[in-house]
């Protein structure tokens, strides 16, 4: 399609959304329920991200951490520049621009029939939650399940109402640790690899879904590789590196690839050719 026609400049022009929801979840995080004001439904997919603008400061990707099935969509914006801080400033019924949804998301229909392990570092569980929350909504479609994450202290963890819910469900074995501990923490103490070694299924038979800081990949990558895991079993999430959404700024170029279009979410056995991806 040429350039200027209608459905190639709506990847340009944000729509006008509505926060709906505010709840601050950390010292540097914070959560927003958003609907479109058009009432149309945003129509992503478990993995994808948005761009959110806010008129005169600029645009930021940010990635959808609900699950296509629920009514609106849900975002965790981590205060980390001038967008972001401006966003934290917004109040509920604030207007935002919203462009997308963008990127390849999760392989939820090449996994369904197959035992999942879900492996969230840090703000990682935002992107993540919007498979595991579409995995929970589909249950009888997916075997066995497992999600385990990691934080780096007790202060930084989000979503804990429902990550408690999911520690208590029967068909979910749930694993959570803290880099350090606490007083107020009873739970492991570890980064996310001392936890590997709790997941009860057969991890070499597993697909494994990682999303984290940089950091963590490394090891993590090395603790499956030593479980004999395949690489084509192997997700990771690339969202650090994105910046337009569309391919043309190039900031997420890896060699001929923009993550923002043929990512964020990566089979690991496509990134041999990459190293500096990881």
């Amino acid at each position: 399609m040429c350039e200027g026609s209608g459905s190639q400049k709506d990847i340009y022009l944000p729509e006008l959304a509505t926060i709906r929801k505010k709840q601050k979840f950390t010292r540097l995080e914070m959560y927003y329920h958003v609907e479109l004001d058009s009432e149309k439904e945003l129509g992503h997919k478990a993995g994808q991200f948005v761009e959110v603008s806010i008129a005169g400061i600029g645009e930021a990707p940010i990635s959808i951490s609900s699950s296509p099935t629920q009514t609106g969509f849900e975002l965790v914006v981590r205060n980390a520049g001038s967008v972001t801080n401006a966003i934290h400033n917004l109040d509920t019924g604030a207007k935002i621009g919203i462009r997308g949804p963008f990127g390849k998301g999760y392989p939820v229909d090449e996994l369904k029939g197959k035992n999942i392990v879900f492996i969230c570092g840090g703000l990682g569980l935002a992107p993540q939650r919007s498979f595991i929350n579409y995995v929970l909504d589909n249950r009888d479609q997916y075997d066995d399940v497992e999600i385990l994450l990691g934080t780096k202290c007790f202060e930084d963890r989000f979503y804990v109402d429902e990550i408690t819910k999911w520690a208590q469900r029967s068909d979910v074995n749930f694993v959570e640790t803290l880099d350090v501990g606490c007083d107020q923490w009873k739970g492991n103490v570890g980064v996310v690899t001392t936890i590997i070694p709790k997941v009860k299924t057969d991890l070499s038979k597993a697909h494994v879904l990682v999303c984290g800081p940089p950091i963590m990949y490394k090891f993590v990558l090395m603790s499956l590789a030593e479980a004999k895991v395949p690489k084509e079993n192997i997700f990771v999430n690339l969202e650090r590196r994105m910046k337009c959404g569309v391919g043309k700024c190039g900031h997420c170029q890896m060699n001929n690839q923009y993550v923002c279009q043929s990512g964020p979410v990566y089979r690991f056995s496509e990134l041999g050719h990459v190293p500096e991806a990881i």
